[in-house]
C-alpha cells in the first residue's frame, strides 16, 4: 500500500475511543496503530487488533513511537447539569416510592400534575417545589429547602403517603386531600365540590392509567415479538429438516 493510500483510511477512520500508538514519520505525518511487529527493514503497524488490518512501512521512514490517550467526552455544561437532574429525580422517585410503599409512577403523575417537573415552580398560594409544597406541610415533613427536588420529593411522598394511610390507600380521597386539605374532605365526606380538585384527582389518575397500560402493552409486545421469533426459529429448522429428508431421499433412489 503507497503511503499517499494509507495516510487518506487512516484520516478516514477519525478519532478512536481507545487509546493507541502513535508512529511519527519523517515527513510530519503519524499513523495510529495498535500494534507493530518488525521484520528486517520493514516494521508493520496494525491499525486494529485485526490478523489483516496492517500496513508495511520501512523502518527508516519512523522517526519516533509515542503513546496517545483518548480524548475524554466532553458534552456541553447545561446538558451535563440535565443528566445529573434526570438521573438524581429518577432515583429520589424510585427510593421515595420503595420507602413509602407507592408506585413510583404513582408519584411521577401527581408530579405532573403539580408542577411540570418544575423543581423552582411557587404557586401563588406559596406551594413550593416539584410536589408544591406548602410551607407548613414541607416543615411537618421535615423539608428544609423544598425548592430542592430531592428533599421536595422524599417529604411529598411521605405526606401523600400519610393521606393514603388516613384513607385506608383510597387514591381518590389522598389526592383530593393533597389537593383541597384533609379538612375539606372531612367537611364533604368525601371529595369536596371544587371543580379545580375534582379536574385534578381525574388529571393524576388517568396520567397514571395510561402509564400503565402503555407499560403493560409494550411488556406483551415484547413477550409477542419473542414468542414470534421463536416461532420463526422453529419453522426455519423444521423446513430444513424436511430439505435434508427429501435430498437423501432423492440420492437413496439415483445412487441405489
Amino acid at each position: 500500500m503507497r503511503f499517499g493510500s494509507l495516510l487518506a483510511l487512516v484520516l478516514m477512520l477519525g478519532l478512536p475511543a481507545w487509546s493507541a500508538e502513535l508512529a511519527v514519520m519523517r515527513n510530519g505525518f503519524t499513523i495510529r496503530f495498535q500494534r507493530s511487529e518488525v521484520f528486517e527493514s520493514v516494521t508493520r503497524l496494525y491499525l486494529a487488533d485485526a490478523p489483516g488490518n496492517f500496513v508495511d512501512i520501512p523502518s527508516g521512514d519512523i522517526v519516533r513511537f509515542e503513546t496517545e490517550e483518548p480524548l475524554p467526552e466532553v458534552k456541553p455544561a447545561a446538558a451535563q447539569q440535565a443528566e445529573r437532574q434526570s438521573v438524581t429525580l429518577g432515583s429520589a422517585i424510585e427510593a421515595a416510592g420503595r420507602k413509602n410503599h407507592i408506585d413510583p409512577d404513582f408519584i411521577v403523575s401527581l408530579i405532573r400534575a403539580e408542577s411540570d417537573f418544575n423543581a423552582k415552580a411557587v404557586s401563588r398560594k406559596g406551594a413550593q417545589g416539584l410536589m408544591q409544597l406548602m410551607p407548613k406541610t414541607a416543615s411537618e415533613m421535615g423539608v428544609s429547602d423544598p425548592l430542592d427536588a430531592v428533599e421536595n420529593v422524599e417529604g411529598g411522598t411521605r405526606y401523600l403517603a400519610s393521606l393514603l394511610a388516613r384513607y385506608r390507600n383510597d387514591p381518590r380521597l389522598a389526592l383530593a386531600a393533597y389537593n383541597a386539605g384533609a379538612n375539606r374532605v372531612e367537611q364533604y365526606h368525601g371529595v369536596p365540590p371544587y371543580q379545580e380538585t375534582r379536574e385534578y384527582v381525574a388529571k393524576v389518575l388517568a396520567d397514571f392509567s395510561r402509564t400503565k397500560t402503555a407499560k403493560s402493552v409494550g411488556a406483551s409486545s415484547s413477550v409477542s415479538s419473542s414468542l414470534s421469533r421463536h416461532s420463526r426459529n422453529v419453522e426455519a429448522r423444521l423446513s430444513t429438516e424436511v430439505e435434508s429428508r427429501r435430498v437423501s431421499t432423492y440420492q437413496a433412489q439415483v445412487y441405489p
